[in-house]
């Protein structure tokens, strides 16, 4: 039996936690995790996914900073022979590599050496690839560039949003995460080095990156919208029509909303697709950014054929359908999102 630590926070780590614990080939002698985080409106304390999972399962956890001294000496008292890293959100010094004998181990999402890097999922949607995967490679000190031991690959419907896929990449690769490691300590796993051809870097996506600019073609804000589901959120500014004239998205004068100051408020577009060219419905004529309502549809403009929005959710509101938003958003022909 392989003694085993695990190093993992968010959520997307804990199917492969959990796999490694319930694997009579392993047994997970400490899980190492990022500290107890304010979360909420009430800024409260809380655990960490991972820790949470770890406590369930009576594994004992370590949330010291990976330079300190302290984690260091609770590392070799653990007296692993294997590591399993997955979305840490640390990056881990030589000593710590070094105190575990087989070495450290990580899952990634992606099919290396394409999207090393914080955001691989978010990065190939937002790429618009026919693929993603996972792949099991182990650690060094290099970015994701250590020799891979295992490997698998799907294909994309081109609907799926960066936590949907994010969701079932963590399902799907935690057994072959387990067998990986098990090949390791008992000698027969084949380590292929990375190409030196091929390699991307998936940059983390922040706020800013989310903004949306609606005078790009609908196929890239579609994208967008979805690499950026949940997190960070794709977003506009809604003009929703007031008192007050401005230049629109599309050049002609328009009203600007909340009272005419032109600043507008937040709209997060929690989910969104092309339009339906063939719903007679549809407009065809909306100018970059330019918001409609129907009955049962809201459509905003893009460079080229609109977006159509299905779900949203406006600032200080909850999340709700995007037809049932605009009946009490009081948009005017007017409005328009930047």
């Amino acid at each position: 039996m392989l003694r085993l630590v695990f190093a993992g926070t968010p959520d997307v780590a804990v199917p492969s936690l959990k796999a490694f614990a319930a694997d009579p080939r392993f047994e997970v002698v400490g899980v190492i995790t990022r500290p107890d985080a304010p979360t909420g409106r009430g800024r409260k304390l809380m655990p960490s996914p991972v820790k949470a999972a770890a406590l369930e399962l009576g594994v004992p956890v370590i949330d010291f900073k990976p330079r300190s001294d302290e984690f260091l000496e609770i590392l070799r008292e653990l007296r692993a022979d294997i590591a399993a890293v997955i979305a840490y959100g640390n990056i881990l010094p030589q000593p710590v590599l070094d105190a575990v004998p087989l070495g450290w181990y990580n899952l990634h999402f992606s099919n290396l050496p394409k999207w090393r890097g914080a955001a691989p999922v978010q990065r190939a949607i937002w790429a618009g690839d026919a693929t993603c995967g996972a792949d099991v490679f182990k650690v060094g000190e290099g970015l994701d560039d250590g020799p891979v031991i295992a490997s698998m690959s799907v294909e994309l419907t081109g609907r799926e949003t960066s936590g949907e896929l994010l969701d079932r990449l963590a399902a799907d690769g935690a057994p072959m995460y387990v067998d990986a490691l098990a090949a390791v300590g008992e000698g027969t796993a084949a380590f292929t080095p990375q190409s030196d051809e091929g390699v991307q870097y998936a940059h983390k996506i922040t706020t800013e990156d989310a903004h949306i600019d609606f005078a790009d073609d609908v196929e890239s804000i579609d994208r967008q919208v979805r690499a950026c589901t949940p997190a960070p959120g794709a977003w506009c500014v809604l003009h929703a029509g007031g008192a007050g004239i401005a230049d629109g998205a599309d050049g002609v004068g328009i009203e600007n909303a909340a009272g005419g100051d032109g600043k507008g408020t937040t709209l997060h577009v929690l989910s969104a697709r092309p339009a339906d060219l063939g719903n007679p419905n549809t407009p065809t004529d909306l100018g970059a950014g330019v918001i409609r309502a129907g009955k049962k549809n809201v459509w905003v403009g893009t460079g080229t054929t609109p977006l159509e929005l299905l779900e949203v959710k406006a600032q200080g509101k909850k999340a709700m359908r995007a037809a049932d938003w605009a009946r009490g958003a009081r948009l005017t022909d007017a409005a328009y999102c930047d």
